[in-house]
């Protein structure tokens, strides 16, 4: 990494990042931006190799910075450094194309050892946010893939929320015996026989 941008506001960070990026790569120009006005600038002047951008700035949030330098200059990796890792902004930042997340309350020596790993292909993740990943994708229910049709799906979703076959067909604009033909074929294809069942289904394909 010959150039390295930070994006931060606050001066402590901000110095504690800069060692961090010292360590991991001794022969690398460092440049600091205070918030998106001024990384804008920066950007504009010399595209960065590498940007390491808090997501909480003065001037508006870094996600706009992260999504501008991914789709405008895919070879920058940007790296996002804050002090928070809830859902919310983690996922936010991963895709606006974030390639990385590390914590600030990390030492630089740590974090150091994250960034240097960006050279063999490694994300640098705070241990916290890896785990975080893990368990939001395996505590996630899996969605079951509905093996109905689109109209039957429709019809599906309203026998779940209730509504009766008349209500069904006006929702729908078809008719009531048309209505009808539609949830014979979806009891046989779901092998059920109740409306309470039909809700368990539609629930289980992510439909309500």
């Amino acid at each position: 990494m010959n150039d390295i941008l930070i994006v931060e506001d606050l001066p402590e960070a901000a110095a504690m990042l800069n060692e961090a990026v010292a360590l991991a790569f001794p022969a690398g120009r460092v440049r600091c931006s205070q918030d998106l006005a001024q990384a804008g600038a920066a950007v504009a002047a010399q595209v960065p190799d590498l940007a390491l951008v808090d997501l909480g700035l003065p001037d508006g949030d870094g996600t706009e910075l992260i999504a501008t330098l991914t789709l405008r200059h895919p070879r920058c990796t940007v790296v996002v450094s804050s002090i928070t890792g809830e859902d919310s902004k983690l996922f936010a930042a991963l895709q606006a194309g974030a390639q990385g997340y590390v914590l600030k309350e990390h030492p630089p020596a740590q974090l150091a050892a994250m960034l240097t790993g960006i050279a063999q292909g490694q994300p640098p993740l705070s241990p916290a946010i890896a785990r975080r990943l893990l368990d939001h994708f395996r505590l996630r229910p899996a969605t079951v893939i509905s093996p109905l049709s689109a109209r039957e799906n429709e019809v599906l979703v309203l026998l779940a929320r209730g509504l009766r076959l008349g209500e069904i067909a006006t929702a729908l604009g078809i008719s009531r015996h048309t209505v009808g033909d539609h949830v014979k074929h979806i009891y046989e294809k779901l092998n059920i026989a109740s409306r309470a069942e039909a809700a368990l289904r539609a629930k289980s394909f992510g439909l309500v």
